[in-house]
């Protein structure tokens, strides 16, 4: 096995300078040429560095089990057979793609990796063709096989890892590499085997996003994938590892510090059109920064400098920047990116279509800003709109994905193995909160003592709050009273003045029915935990949400079983931030975030109803009592607080008013929302924080849409708005 230091680390600088952008810009020919040449020069400069004085074959990698060390040869043909065409069908579920009947076999919740024996192959002419093994590489394979992921017997082993190193595809030649895949014992055309790839495509191939060779079906983790060529669920975007910060460490800065400058550039050899860009923002804002390579003749990735001839420490000066640019050069995936991550400057990504690092489980709109390349010259329009609040926040996401996942090597390389356990054994597998909470929000607990899921023998109760709607009340409880796992109706009659009918008038709907007079008109009355409560599970339901179909409250009682610690719910809203009043405003839009489920139509655990009404935080509660508003907004910011999650919204309904119904109700006045839009702030000030949670998830039954006779779909008859 050719032993180089590392394959990974010479382009890092090539990286920097070759940022032709591939296809849509083109640079003067007389510009490619000067930089061509330049960047061929840096890169043998780099490499020699690097490398060392020479290229000595070895057999031996340290630190790795012995029955990887075989020191075989292996001489292929000329006329070996090679791999098919990347198949850009797979997925993981595609079975032609994927086979987990080998999982499972050493433990049924950890995957077995196998990796196969060090071997050195040549062609017929006895020419060595294995790639040179790289630093990075060998250190990949020790991590993996320190691993519990690792075993040694093929014949249980789950996923297979070739020990050839693909981290830099220009040190590749994808003929020969293809014949190696070929000839490998186990590859099956490329069936659940991983290959790395950090560097795709090279000066020769137009510079793929993706690895050159013919690869069949195997998996690729890979730092350059657009939304193009990444096959989702099946492929993994990881980052580009950046071997000259090795063993760099900086002091983080405090969350909450100013920074010298707003906007910062620190990228090598930009594309003039985008160089240009970046300098007419600098002569608008002096708040934005630009730097590039102090000398052009002698490399040196320490040192940025600006026009003026500055010299600043990098990538310390990254430090002092709130944003940092990160725009695409010939490849999608920059090592500007993992410098600008461990600095803690929130990450400004300018580069269509690019898939982030493991973007599959992060939630990167938490910890950076994504725009498309011909918003540039309005970027920092774009970024003033960030309230300090929120740059604060993306701060601390930062440090925390570097902290765990992106620090070093080995936390990558687990990171990419814990995802693809994940997909084999998905019941042991995280979910986003658990991937992207902090510590502190991580640290959750369900204040329910609860079963995985909640029995569905016990049922639930339907606590109707009502005043004197007859008509619609009654329609209601025809309505619930139709749905199989309604346990008992509880009517809350908050009308004081009028008795109640009597029962014999009410709808027969074989349920138990109980009607409760209240002493006084309180919205929080729906929430008292009443004795006649004997089930777990709560429906609390307004007398005007005649819609709802028996369908849509069965499979919302189905959702808020296995998720019995959250409100479960049918109408959505949503707070957002607004900059020009700098607070919270309630919205009613139709979008696809939501942060609230109204409790007009929500189901939630009776511990909630205690918690309301004898644990409710400073006197939220007897304001909502007294100002009769706001009593949905309240329970929200209390379920979340509690344990961190955000609500479920389930069905794609979305109108709920009563044609009907219209004048009498709350919601009809104009200054509605501004009311709850002053409840929002003045909960934050009792709580000390915003606890709720933007969250894009709705939950719909299996098949709904598809075109099947309807005994084959258990909820059909379901509203479209």
């Amino acid at each position: 096995m050719k032993s180089t230091a590392s394959s990974s680390a010479s382009l890092v600088a090539e990286s920097h300078l070759q940022t032709m952008v591939k296809g849509r810009l083109k640079a003067p020919p007389f510009f490619t040429l000067v930089v061509a040449f330049a960047v061929c020069l840096l890169v043998l400069l780099v490499s020699i560095w690097w490398f060392g004085p020479s290229f000595s074959a070895v057999l031996f990698v340290r630190d790795l089990p012995a029955e990887l060390q075989t020191r075989t040869k292996v001489y292929l043909k000329t006329d070996a057979p090679v791999p098919d065409a990347r198949d850009l069908n797979c997925t993981f579920h595609n079975y032609s793609c994927t086979e987990v009947h080998h999982c499972g076999y050493d433990d049924s919740t950890t995957i077995s990796v196998y990796i196969y024996p060090l071997q050195q192959y040549f062609d017929e002419k006895g020419n060595d063709i294995t790639p040179p093994m790289s630093r990075e590489f060998e250190e990949i394979l020790r991590v993996i096989a320190k691993s519990p992921y690792y075993s040694n017997n093929p014949e249980t082993a789950c996923v297979f890892l070739p020990s050839i190193d693909l981290l830099n595809q220009n040190f590749i030649n994808p003929v020969n590499v293809g014949k190696i895949l070929a000839s490998l014992p186990w590859w099956n055309e490329g069936r659940n085997h991983i290959l790395i790839n950090m560097l795709p495509g090279s000066q020769t191939n137009g510079y793929l996003d993706h690895l050159g060779v013919n690869i069949s079906k195997a998996m690729v983790a890979g730092g350059g994938f657009s939304t193009i060529t990444y096959r989702r669920t099946f492929d993994l975007s990881i980052p580009v590892y950046n071997p000259l910060l090795e063993g760099v460490v900086l002091t983080a800065k405090p969350f909450e510090e100013e920074r010298r400058w707003f906007l910062l550039s620190s990228q090598f050899g930009l594309h003039p059109t985008y160089k240009a860009q970046i300098e007419a923002l600098t002569k608008a804002d002096s708040t934005v920064m630009m730097m590039d390579q102090c000398d052009s003749q002698n490399f040196n990735y320490s040192i940025r400098c600006d026009f003026m001839g500055h010299q600043y420490n990098y990538p310390e000066v990254l430090q002092d920047s709130t944003f940092c640019l990160v725009v695409r050069g010939n490849r999608l995936g920059q090592p500007t990116f993992m410098d600008v991550l461990m600095a803690g400057c929130i990450p400004v990504v300018v580069a269509d279509g690019y898939v982030l690092p493991f973007s599959e489980v992060l939630d990167w709109t938490r910890a950076s800003v994504h725009i498309i390349e011909e918003h540039l010259p309005i970027v920092t329009e774009i970024l003033k709109k960030y309230s300090p609040e929120r740059i604060v926040d993306m701060r601390r996401q930062i440090h925390y994905f570097w902290q765990r996942y992106f620090k070093s090597l080995p936390e990558i390389t687990m990171m990419m193995m814990q995802i693809f356990n994940d997909r084999y054994v998905p019941f042991v597998a995280k979910n986003s909160d658990e991937w992207n909470d902090l510590p502190n929000k991580a640290a959750f607990k369900s204040p329910l003592f609860l079963p995985i899921k909640a029995p569905k023998s016990s049922g639930f109760t339907v606590v109707i709050l009502t005043f004197d709607r007859i008509d619609s009340l009654f329609q209601v409880v025809r309505q619930v009273g139709r749905v199989p796992s309604l346990a008992k109706i509880l009517i809350i009659w908050n009308n004081q003045d009028i008795k109640p009918p009597a029962l014999a008038d009410w709808p027969n709907t074989g349920k138990p029915l109980k009607i409760i007079q209240t002493k006084f008109n309180r919205l929080s009355n729906r929430f008292y935990p009443y004795d006649d409560i004997q089930t777990e599970c709560v429906l609390a339901l307004d007398d005007d949400i005649v819609m709802l179909t028996p369908d849509e409250i069965e499979f919302g009682y189905e959702v808020w079983r296995e998720h019995p610690d959250r409100l479960v719910g049918y109408p959505s809203r949503l707070h957002l931030w607004q900059n020009d009043t700098q607070s919270y405003s309630y919205e009613s839009e139709w979008m696809n975030q939501i942060s609230m489920v109204l409790t007009g139509a929500a189901f939630h655990h009776k511990y909630y109803s205690f918690m309301y009404t004898y644990g409710m935080p400073g006197d939220i509660k007897q304001w909502v009592d007294e100002h009769i508003n706001c009593e949905d907004i309240a329970m929200n910011f209390l379920v979340t607080n509690v344990t961190g999650k955000a609500p479920i919204k389930v069905v794609p309904r979305k109108k709920f008013k009563c044609p009907e119904c219209v004048k009498e109700m709350l919601s009809a006045s104009s200054s509605h929302m501004v009311h709850r839009s002053a409840c929002i702030n003045m909960f934050i000030e009792l709580y000390g924080g915003m606890p709720l949670k933007p969250i894009e998830f709705r939950a719909d039954p299996l098949l709904y849409k598809d075109n099947l006779p309807g005994v084959l779909r258990k909820f059909r008859d379901l509203g479209t708005l």
